[in-house]
């Protein structure tokens, strides 16, 4: 195996870097504030974050999820993870910054995937160009997220317009969003895995009413984790992206690349995390010398570091499988690591909290925003239980499979 960056992407991660250093780190605190300040109903980003999003899209560090070149650089998922780490180093702001964040791409791949021309050309171009925001609304209060067989909300053709009624949140990035993909029932007599079908809706179509901005760890502003409520909303048939009933299918060509995005940034929180608590600990005094040479940091720092190296590998060789055999076949890679990065994350933060003692706990460092930020991964496209009985079910098949065909 060969672990060296090519010479076009290493020189493309020292773009990212050096974009970060210039214009994300400095200006991360401010950046955050006007996130919660300024965007609402018809403002996606605020001004400052526009500014950088514009000298972003200047120097070409745009669009870099995207694999295929007619829309992004044409990276692969390998090269685009090496990437998103140092993204997400700063995982609130920078990904924004380069039009890189979720879900608008994840939204932006099923549209371009599996959209028509005339919604690529609505809401598709909007999205690569950074004119709009977008949001995804499937998760439902009174079902469970962890089972999508249980959706409830539906959509029903009338002439030539489909009815939806429903209630859903965690609607993330509702605020300010111009358009929203719902996942709701249209098969109700179908296959549990062919009943729902998605449907791009259009934040101010007659029936779309975000209720709220949930409150998340005492967060509640910016583009927020929304619940939204859709009665009797009305769109166009020709919304319907994709097939009838293949709302599951398209679903899932959503979450394999986005949940592969996740752990990539959290890998780079985390590398930041264990930065700061090895800065620190060798600078901050205490009972007779530094933090840096108790025992019990030293194990913090030496778990920590084997724990990101250990979780980027087996990141990197999802990543490797997705391109090499499809985003399918890599699907117990993509669980594996979906578990093992969320919780080596949390774990890393909080240890990094605990050396910086009551100073980790405010905002004064980006700990405690990161901790706030990173804590959803555990739940977010699919809980870690969830996860494991999968990699367990497809484990315990393969093993069967290789007993039957050796016996």
């Amino acid at each position: 195996m060969d672990f060296e960056f090519g010479s076009e992407i290493s020189a493309l991660l020292d773009r990212v870097r050096a974009f970060q250093e210039e214009h994300v780190y400095p200006r991360e605190g401010e950046l955050l504030g006007s996130l919660d300040r300024e965007v609402k109903e018809g403002v996606p980003y605020p001004d400052d974050l526009i500014e950088i999003r514009a000298k972003a899209k200047a120097e070409g560090l745009w669009n870099m999820f995207l694999p295929d070149e007619e829309y992004g650089p044409g990276l692969s998922n390998l090269d685009y993870a090496i990437l998103c780490e140092e993204m997400g180093r700063s995982p609130a702001i920078a990904p924004m910054a380069f039009n890189c964040s979720a879900p608008d791409t994840g939204n932006m791949e099923i549209i371009l995937e599996h959209g028509t021309d005339a919604q690529k050309d609505q809401w598709g171009f909007p999205l690569l160009e950074g004119k709009i925001r977008s949001c995804f609304s499937m998760t439902e209060p009174a079902t469970s997220g962890s089972d999508p067989t249980n959706l409830a909300a539906t959509a029903v053709l009338d002439g030539d317009e489909w009815v939806i009624n429903g209630l859903k949140w965690f609607t993330s990035g509702a605020v300010g969003a111009g358009l929203a993909i719902a996942m709701v029932i249209t098969e109700p007599e179908g296959n549990p895995y062919a009943r729902a079908s998605m449907i791009l809706v259009p934040t101010d179509a007659p029936g779309y009413k975000m209720e709220r901005s949930l409150s998340v760890m005492g967060h509640s502003t910016g583009p927020g984790h929304c619940e939204v409520s859709y009665t009797d909303c009305r769109v166009p048939e020709s919304n319907l992206l994709g097939a009838r009933g293949a709302g599951f299918l398209i679903a899932q060509d959503r979450l394999g690349p986005g949940r592969i995005h996740h752990c990539m940034r959290a890998i780079g929180t985390a590398e930041r995390a264990l930065e700061m608590m090895c800065v620190y600990a060798a600078e901050r005094e205490a009972f007779g010398g530094p933090l840096a040479d108790k025992q019990f940091v030293q194990d913090f720092i030496a778990k920590s570091r084997m724990e990101i190296d250990q979780a980027r590998l087996l990141t990197l060789h999802a990543a490797w499988k997705m391109d090499t055999v499809g985003k399918r076949a890599a699907r117990q890679e993509i669980s594996m690591i979906k578990v093992v990065a969320a919780n080596m994350v949390m774990d890393v933060l909080d240890r990094a909290i605990q050396v910086h003692g009551s100073l980790g706990m405010t905002d004064d460092t980006p700990l405690a925003m990161m901790w706030r930020f990173s804590r959803m991964l555990r739940l977010a496209d699919g809980p870690d239980e969830v996860h494991k009985m999968v990699i367990a079910r497809r484990e315990v098949g393969r093993q069967v499979k290789k007993r039957d065909a050796t016996s």
